[in-house]
């Protein structure tokens, strides 16, 4: 995102109006389409990465595997009593068993009429594929890939013969990469879902939703909330906002919510931010500084902590690479950014269909040493990921105090390179 200049700092900034956002019959269509490119392409690519040819995901209505709530139609807000889809053939071949058919995607497979229990009907489709491998969305790692519940699980398992049976397995693999990879369209949209995004922030770092020693940061917290539901969105976590000003001694604990404070002139404010758009998650933080009455600028040293973790941002993304795991990128990244004279905390996620998404962690406020598990997962290709990271510098003008700069920017790594979806804060905004 671009830097401020002068004029940008006085009035308002025109409003997000609804027309940014599609009727919900398009959108559904959207989804859809999106949805069919992904089980048709990425799936058996997965699949045959992984060497499995037979994947089985089962979900009941309002207890639904996360897996399985991305792939059913937009039309459908839950699955329907118990949900069972099968891929086999690698994932060329696909089938709901159960009442319905799931969209176009999942012809139904079970009738009822000839077996009426829908577990032997499962037991008898999967002998007829015959797959070699058969995998459960089942994980002691990651949250996302653990959707199969345990009374599922466990009539799933007692429905198969033994010589089925032995063949089940994890899906980690399947499930954490189904999740993390976008396509094309699905890039596009969640640049422009970032550019609303900010467009929001923007905003509400401004005279239009902060008036100096009056406004909260409960205030502004709750001004981004409504203009996301103004806008017809939703946000993914509730908007955090704090301050930090000179004389308040060293950077709060990421262990502890800030307090409620009025904002004044003189303070560094910092919003954490992050919005809902056609099912794809941002997530964001930036500074403002609120000018006290004989102020045109900022202090050069707040200016100067920007750079410094601009710098950072760099430097992390820059380990980006193909095949290389969350802690060996946060390793390269922490040392670095040491070698550049930087005190940077980098705590980097996936982003996508959820907001702490599946894939990579790349530290974690405290785990900065690695995080096992979650941090030894591989980075992939055509993965989306929140640049999340913060650097302590000493302003001089506030006597050398420490001072916490956080920003948050959305990026996609396409297996070569990696991009910001709708740039960065690169200087502070200012509120007159």
């Amino acid at each position: 995102m671009a830097g401020h200049h002068p004029g940008a700092r006085f009035g308002t900034i025109a409003p997000v109006t609804r027309p940014t956002l599609p009727s919900l019959r398009d959108q559904a269509g959207t989804r859809d389409a999106w949805l069919a490119e992904r089980l048709a392409f990425v799936v058996p690519r997965l699949m045959a990465h992984h060497g499995i040819d037979a994947w089985v995901l089962v979900a009941r209505e309002y207890n639904e595997d996360p897996v399985v709530a991305t792939m059913l139609p937009a039309t459908w807000l839950s699955a329907r009593r118990r949900t069972i889809l099968v891929f086999t053939d690698s994932g060329r071949s696909r089938a709901a068993i159960a009442r319905y058919a799931v969209g176009d995607a999942f012809p139904a497979a079970w009738d009822p009429t000839a077996q009426p229990d829908q577990w032997a009907a499962l037991a008898e489709h999967l002998e007829r594929a015959d797959p070699h491998a058969i995998a459960l969305n089942v994980s002691d790692t990651f949250a996302l890939a653990d959707g199969l519940s345990h009374a599922e699980h466990q009539a799933l398992v007692s429905a198969l013969p033994d010589h089925l049976r032995s063949r089940l397995t994890a899906a980690d693999g399947l499930a954490v990469g189904w999740l993390e990879t976008r396509v094309a369209a699905e890039v596009d949209a969640l640049g422009e879902a970032c550019r609303v995004a900010h467009q929001m922030l923007r905003r509400g770092l401004s005279p239009e939703a902060i008036r100096a020693g009056t406004t909260t940061t409960n205030d502004l917290e709750w001004w981004l909330r409504e203009e996301v539901r103004r806008t017809g969105l939703e946000v993914w976590f509730q908007p955090t906002a704090s301050v930090q000003r000179a004389g308040d001694g060293q950077p709060g604990s990421f262990s502890t919510p800030p307090e409620a404070a009025t904002i004044t002139p003189g303070d560094l404010v910092h919003v954490d931010f992050g919005i809902v758009r056609l099912g794809l998650h941002t997530d964001q933080q930036q500074h403002a500084y609120v000018l006290r009455s004989e102020e045109a600028e900022a202090p050069p040293g707040l200016t100067a902590g920007v750079r410094r973790a601009n710098q950072a941002q760099d430097l992390l993304m820059a380990e980006f690479a193909a095949g290389r795991t969350g802690n060996e990128i946060l390793a390269a990244a922490r040392k670095a950014c040491a070698a550049a004279g930087l005190d940077a905390t980098i705590y980097t996620h996936p982003l996508g269909v959820h907001g702490h998404a599946a894939g990579p962690t790349i530290g974690l406020w405290d785990q900065q040493d690695g995080v096992p598990g979650a941090g030894d997962y591989q980075m992939q290709r055509d993965t989306a990921y929140s640049i999340e990271l913060s650097v302590a510098v000493a302003v001089p003008e506030w006597g050398g105090q420490q001072v916490r700069f956080m920003l948050e920017e959305d990026a996609f790594f396409d297996g070569a390179s990696v991009r910001l979806l709708d740039g960065r804060q690169t200087d502070l905004w200012l509120v007159d």
